[in-house]
């Protein structure tokens, strides 16, 4: 047996590394890609962090909302007869048929 080479060296040092960030590295692309890094990196060490993170990591994101301010809304139409609203736009009332006065 003779002493590891430098290459050999640099691999046990890369390969750990490696698989101890792989939960950072699968979330890269998540919503929440910096809370998984910080919970890899910091609580890696432990077992239950790891998995956590692998976890967090492999889980697919929420689905997301979009709010779009200063949309124009249409206005509903209330019915004189009837009193209930229709769709805008709408000429006769959805409820009793009446015409709608705009």
């Amino acid at each position: 047996m003779g002493e590891l080479s430098p290459f050999h060296w640099l691999l046990f040092l890369i390969i750990p590394c490696l698989l101890y960030f792989l939960p950072a590295f699968v979330g890269r692309k998540k919503r929440n890609a910096r809370a998984i890094f910080w919970l890899n990196f910091l609580l890696g060490w432990t077992v239950a962090g790891w998995i956590v993170a692998l976890i967090l990591a492999l889980m697919k994101d929420a689905l997301s909302t979009e709010v779009i301010e200063n949309h124009p809304v249409p206005e509903w139409v209330r019915c004189t007869s009837c009193g209930k609203y229709s769709p805008p736009g709408a000429r006769f009332c959805s409820t009793c048929g009446a015409q709608i006065s705009t």
